[in-house]
Formats: C-alpha cells, structure tokens, sequence
C-alpha cells in the first residue's frame, strides 16, 4: 500500500489535476487527460507518468470532437480493402496525424496480421477495451483480438452494433483520426456506423472491373444517402509489372475506378498496383506504407490528410 501511495504522489507531482488514479484490484490504473495540449505535450506528459508507475495501465483521453472517423468501405470483398486500410493508416502518421485503427470486419478481421499484432489481446480499464499497440505507432482493435484464431463469427444485428461500439468506443486517447476498415456490402455494421458514429468520411476501394465497380457504386449510394460525404475513390489492383521483361499487363482492366468516379462526380484518389511485394509485405505484417521509400500509399493519405484539414 505505501509502494501504491508513492506511485500516486508521483504521478500527481508530474501532471497534477490531469491524472485521475484508479484502482482495479491490486493492479492501478491512470487516466489522463490531455484536452487541449500540444501533442508534444501529450507525448511528454504520458511519458513522466508511465515513468513514474511503470507497473500502472495509463490511458490519454481528450475531447472527442477533435476525432475523425474515415470509413474504409467497398461493395464487395477480395478488392484488397483492409490492405488499404492498414497502410493508409500508416501513412497518415508518418504524415503528421495521430491515428488509430478499428477493424470493424466482424466476420473477416485481418487488422492484426496486416499491422503485425497477432497474439495480442486489449485489456480493458473502466468497461473500456484499451488499444493494442503496433509496431507501426498504430494502435488498433479488432475482434481478431478477442476471439480464438480461426473461430467463425455467427452474431446477428444487435451483438455487432454492441461489438462495433466496444471497438470505436475504446480508450483512444489523443487520437486524432480512426480509420474503421468496414465489412464489404451494405449491412449492419454499416448501418451502426453510420447511424451511432458517424464518420467523417468514407473511402471507397474497388478493382478496376466492371462487377466490382457495381458493387463499389452501391456502397457509394449507401454513403450518399446516409449523408456521409465521400472522400474519393481508390483503385485497387491496378496494373501488373512483369518482374521478367517490365511489361505491364491489366488482368483485372485499367481505368474504370477513376471513370466510375468522374462520371459520380467523386474525388478519383488514385491507383494501388498489382504487385506481389505489397501482398507479401502485408501478409508478413509489414505494410509497405511504413517504409521510406513508399511512393504509393503516401500520396492517398495526402489528399486524405487535405481533405481531413479543409471540412
């Protein structure tokens, strides 16, 4: 008890009336809360204090209005969404934002292995499930996280909202912006989304083919309709290189994501490229975005960004 007292006068001297402490068994948690400091003052502050109570759970809580919430959404599956999701994440923080990600696929969660969390289970502090931690300066939460590898998911309507809540609700701290990678189609999640949270805006990801390019329409109806703006369009899978002669080839056409958007009257953000380093990056859990030399998934986030800054 005298070793818990200490930690708590510690914590007090290094951010006073900020740090809220509380205790959960044996185990002591800390809450501070960082409305209307820098992120440098963030930074440091959680850093003094987790220096203070290394034992301690610390969560940075802040106003919720400053959070951003951008849907990545697609009609249908296989058109490399959630490997759109991971990476532009990661390319909207080494772009200066504070992001974290929700891995809102119930029934397909493949967040932890693209950001390389496998394994790794959210504890919770106060009914609130605290982010997992990534490699990549991302933190995320995802039903991945919470049930046993490889069990299949057969929730009806109300257990997903209540599970999408328990995600976007999370101890988020300063994020800035959560990027939610959505299930394909047009279902509950959606609609618990858009109806309880409200995003900010919604990327739509398709393949250059004509099948994907009507099931992408639909989501960006669905979006219209909710009164969710759209911020653009991305092509997936759009031309492949041959490794052997420099070739490049369209297996899936090339071209009609960005007519699909000119003719929608939607922002075209840009084409990902077929390429077999970007899926053997991402199964591997390291997302191509998170290198130096990344040429394509740094300007998405840019107009992203532009976008996030101009509403």
């Amino acid at each position: 008890m005298a070793d818990m007292k200490t930690m708590e006068a510690a914590i007090v001297a290094v951010a006073g009336a900020r740090a809220t402490v509380r205790m959960d068994g044996e185990r002591m948690g800390v809450v501070i809360d960082a409305t209307g400091l820098s992120p440098a003052a963030r930074d440091a502050m959680e850093a003094a204090v987790r220096a203070a109570a290394p034992a301690a759970r610390v969560i940075v809580t802040a106003e919720r209005a400053a959070r951003a919430l951008i849907a990545v959404a697609s009609g249908k599956g296989g058109v490399g969404k959630s490997t759109l999701a991971a990476n532009l994440a990661i390319a909207l923080s080494r772009g200066g934002r504070r992001v974290g990600v929700v891995d809102a696929d119930i029934y397909g969660p493949s967040q932890p292995r693209l950001l390389g969390a496998e394994g790794t289970r959210p504890e919770a502090l106060e009914k609130q499930l605290i982010p997992v931690a990534t490699p990549f300066g991302v933190p995320l939460l995802s039903m991945g996280q919470l049930v046993e590898p490889g069990r299949a998911i057969a929730w009806r309507g109300p257990m997903i909202a209540g599970a999408l809540s328990q995600l976007v609700e999370g101890a988020w701290g300063a994020a800035d912006t959560l990027v939610v990678d959505l299930p394909p189609g047009t279902g509950d999640v959606q609609l618990t989304m858009v109806q309880k949270h409200r995003p900010a805006g919604a990327v739509i990801v398709s393949t250059p083919q004509d099948l994907a390019l009507i099931d992408a329409t639909r989501a960006i109806d669905f979006f219209v309709k909710a009164g969710v703006p759209i911020i653009g369009l991305v092509e997936n899978m759009a031309g492949y290189q041959c490794p052997h002669c420099g070739e490049v080839s369209d297996p899936f056409g090339r071209g009609g994501a960005e007519a699909a958007a000119r003719d929608l009257g939607i922002p075209f953000l840009g084409r990902v490229p077929l390429e077999i380093a970007i899926r053997t990056a991402s199964d591997a859990g390291r997302p191509p975005a998170a290198e130096p030399d990344d040429t394509v998934f740094a300007p998405l986030a840019a107009q992203v960004a532009a976008w996030l800054a101009a509403r």
